[in-house]
């Protein structure tokens, strides 16, 4: 169906409905069956553990449902790849704050996908599900799919 590379820009949050049941979690599922190459930020692991301890703190997540999130995350994990934070991912990330509402990082994951694009934005699909994210990597002229299409 597609013979790009998805990348996976928005923190956890379109990681983590992969991990543990959320509103989203069948439409990403159909997304990502589709997909070969998943790319991902170089902390996008970390900001994973941080929602998961979250839910479970929060009493969303049990122990052993934590568990379990946590091996998904490992077997996941195994077959993505990452961008490393280089100093042109830096430099990108200081432009995006001046020219786009994001946050710190907000900035660096959307200047890892720049960096990532290789001056060819629309060689890359953006899975987000932040509104604000999203309108960035549109401005940046990545092409952000389309979650409705996936929608059951």
């Amino acid at each position: 169906m597609r013979d790009q590379t998805v990348a996976e820009v928005l923190r956890s949050s379109a990681v983590v409905p992969l991990l543990v049941a959320e509103e989203t979690t069948s439409t990403l599922q159909r997304l990502f069956q589709l997909d070969t190459e998943l790319l991902v930020w170089w902390a996008t692991e970390i900001e994973c553990v941080s929602a998961i301890a979250r839910l479970e703190r929060d009493g969303q997540l049990t122990r052993q449902a934590t568990t379990q999130a946590l091996e998904r995350l490992e077997a996941l994990k195994a077959g993505w790849n990452e961008i490393e934070p280089l100093e042109r991912v830096r430099r990108t990330a200081r432009r995006l704050l001046r020219v786009h509402n994001l946050r710190a990082a907000d900035s660096l994951q959307l200047a890892a996908m720049v960096a990532a694009s290789e001056g060819q934005p629309a060689s890359l699909q953006v899975v987000s599900l932040d509104d604000r994210l999203i309108e960035a990597a549109e401005r940046e002229d990545l092409e952000v799919v389309d979650l409705e299409f996936f929608r059951e």
